[in-house]
């Protein structure tokens, strides 16, 4: 009875493993994606190698910890902006339309408001730019942005699957051009197709 027992939980974790290895990203698909970039997204940097998760916290406008682990399984931009940051006035309404049009079980914005930002002006500012499908999350200390080695604003962080930095832009980026959704498409697409 117990060798059955060793031998299922012996299966079982295989299985797992192999489910966890099999929504990696390959090398091919981060090529095929760094090869979309085109205009603005140009300046979307693409690593050949993921680098290790970092293990990140912030807080929901109620204050309440949130880990960035918590949505893992998804490819995700983390960005970090702020409601004085000029460049971020510019770009947040397209990463909320990137969002509206990738956003759901695949794919995630994580929008981090990082140093002082007061709950009023981070509401103003998302009223005045219609910003619609985008949580706002806080980071008053900075602590989020100097784990991911962030030093200005914005930053927009892309994440694979499992938690581990596939890409980078520092700047104000056009999030939804078309080359941008071609290539979070390629990612989302080329992490599905290896898992099934």
């Amino acid at each position: 009875m117990i060798k059955h027992a060793l031998v299922a939980l012996t299966l079982y974790a295989g299985l797992v493993s192999v489910a966890i290895a099999s929504e990696r990203l390959t090398p091919q698909t981060l090529e095929a994606a760094a090869a979309l970039r085109a205009g603005e997204m140009r300046k979307l940097v693409i690593h050949a190698e993921p680098k290790a998760p970092v293990d990140v916290t912030f807080l929901t406008v109620d204050g309440a910890e949130q880990d960035l682990h918590a949505s893992a399984g998804k490819i995700r931009i983390v960005n970090f902006w702020a409601t004085w940051c000029a460049p971020c006035k510019i770009e947040k309404p397209k990463l909320d339309a990137l969002n509206q049009a990738l956003g759901g079980a695949e794919f995630e914005v994580v929008a981090i408001a990082t140093g002082r930002n007061s709950p009023k002006g981070i509401k103003r500012f998302n009223e005045d730019l219609g910003i619609t499908s985008l949580t706002t999350y806080l980071d008053p200390r900075n602590q989020a942005a100097a784990s991911f080695g962030v030093i200005g604003l914005p930053v927009s962080v892309v994440i694979d699957r499992e938690g581990r930095e596939i890409g980078r832009l520092t700047g104000a980026g056009d999030w939804n051009s078309a080359e941008a959704q071609a290539i979070f498409r390629t990612l989302i697409a080329g992490s599905q197709a290896v898992s099934n």
